[in-house]
């Protein structure tokens, strides 16, 4: 039994698409986004994974360059942390659970999937562990160990991490990324964050998954 390259390069272009996405909702920091070649990478990966999120990755680089990092750094946190209402809350849980709450029942079972992989809070991270940025880093996690997998030519421990991959985001991401990104549009005029919401959804809802 031989590797499936294809298949191996394929998921590797999808694990760096989650990475990729992740970094770009981190607190925004011009030296060091440009430093990653956060979105020209992020581009060159979607052309095979997601060529219909190409357009908004495009966008991304170029709407962020006409931005000081002051205002990027200003529009991100009117829009995600406060400090009063927050534009477009990065929780999944503010979506899922009635009363729009953090630390939900969702938030729970968000919880159970990352400790079942062994996952644990790090101490240095002071948000809620169903942020979006801590749950496209989780899919990314779980492409990399289906990636170990493939590599160590064990297709049912392959098998079983695409059925995770598939449960946490039908369970979760596709449940409330969307929304989500509908409050970043609707809430911002920034066209680095309008075409980040365009990109970041097109991806997590692509059929092709």
């Amino acid at each position: 039994m031989t590797v499936d390259e294809n298949n191996l390069l394929q998921e590797s272009r999808k694990e760096n698409c989650f990475r990729f996405l992740a970094g770009s909702l981190y607190y925004p920091e011009k030296s060091v986004f440009e430093e990653a070649e956060l979105f020209n990478k992020l581009t060159e990966f979607l052309k095979d994974v997601c060529p219909e999120a190409l357009p908004f990755s495009t966008e991304m680089e170029k709407n962020f360059a006409q931005y000081s990092e002051n205002e990027l750094q200003v529009e991100y946190s009117r829009l995600f942390k406060g400090p009063y209402e927050l534009i477009a809350a990065p929780y999944g849980s503010v979506y899922l659970d009635e009363g729009r709450r953090v630390m939900g029942d969702s938030t729970i079972a968000v919880i159970q999937a990352y400790e079942e992989e062994g996952l644990a809070k790090n101490d240095d991270f002071k948000d809620l562990p169903d942020h979006i940025v801590v749950e496209l880093e989780f899919m990314s996690f779980l492409l990399f160990k289906e990636i170990e997998a493939i590599q160590d030519q064990d297709s049912q421990k392959a098998n079983e991490y695409q059925e995770k991959q598939q449960r946490f985001l039908n369970m979760f991401l596709r449940q409330w990324v969307p929304s989500f990104c509908e409050k970043i549009k609707n809430g911002s005029d920034n066209s680095f964050y309008i075409s980040l919401s365009n990109c970041l959804s097109t991806f997590i809802m692509n059929p092709k998954f």
